[in-house]
């Protein structure tokens, strides 16, 4: 193990990073919405992705009568961890990265926008396990502040500059960005690079190289 990277950290974002949730969560919101009237279009997750649960509630109750952010969360994680359950799938090439990174000593976080029961029930899911994560409702400002990066690398006990963010929505980017991290952008959905323009590099697929080839 060289010194770099042992001095090395790297922060993953978790929801369409490391598992592919996107479409789960956005199939339960549709269920949530259908039975009040709205149907969830393409544009509307768009608008949602990388955000908050609290925004996204917000973002949900301008297009239909929703009742409290408590009340929608019962019965948005009822539908949402059944669908987790029974079809979450972890990314190929984020596990092979992940691999390849912890056999070279790089120290590993992940830096996730949703609460922090979502972000267990997807990590433990996907047979994931990290000693530093950090969930949306753990920081005062979420994506696209920085907060939660620069608490990852604080719990890493490394520099802001030396932790890539791995990312894959544009609030994520941003939010790597402001942090000053160098950011990989991975984009999961062709046709959506422009989202993460912000990027030091965009990528289709995440491996070490890519990740470590922006700390050189």
């Amino acid at each position: 193990m060289g010194r770099s990277d042992a001095l090395t950290g790297v922060i993953f974002d978790c929801d369409g990073t490391l598992v592919d949730s996107e479409p789960l969560s956005g199939e339960a919101w549709r269920r949530v919405m259908a039975p009040r009237g709205y149907e969830i279009t393409d544009a509307d997750l768009e608008a949602c992705v990388g955000g908050t649960y609290p925004r996204t509630h917000a973002y949900m109750a301008e297009r239909a009568s929703l009742p409290d952010l408590e009340t929608v969360w019962a019965e948005l994680s009822t539908e949402l961890f059944a669908l987790i359950d029974a079809h979450l799938e972890p990314f190929a090439d984020a596990l092979a990265a992940i691999e390849e990174l912890q056999a070279r000593g790089v120290r590993i976080a992940v830096a996730s926008s949703s609460v922090r029961e979502r972000l267990d029930r997807t990590l433990a899911r996907a047979g994931l396990q990290f000693e530093i994560t950090i969930a949306g409702d753990e920081v005062e400002r979420s994506k696209p502040a920085p907060d939660m990066f620069l608490l990852a690398a604080q719990r890493l006990e490394l520099p802001p500059e030396r932790c890539v963010v791995v990312e894959d929505s544009g609030p994520g980017v941003a939010a790597g960005v402001a942090a000053g991290m160098p950011t990989l952008g991975v984009c999961r959905v062709p046709g959506t690079e422009a989202s993460l323009a912000q990027a030091d590099r965009v990528v289709h697929e995440v491996t070490a190289e890519a990740i470590l080839a922006l700390l050189l």
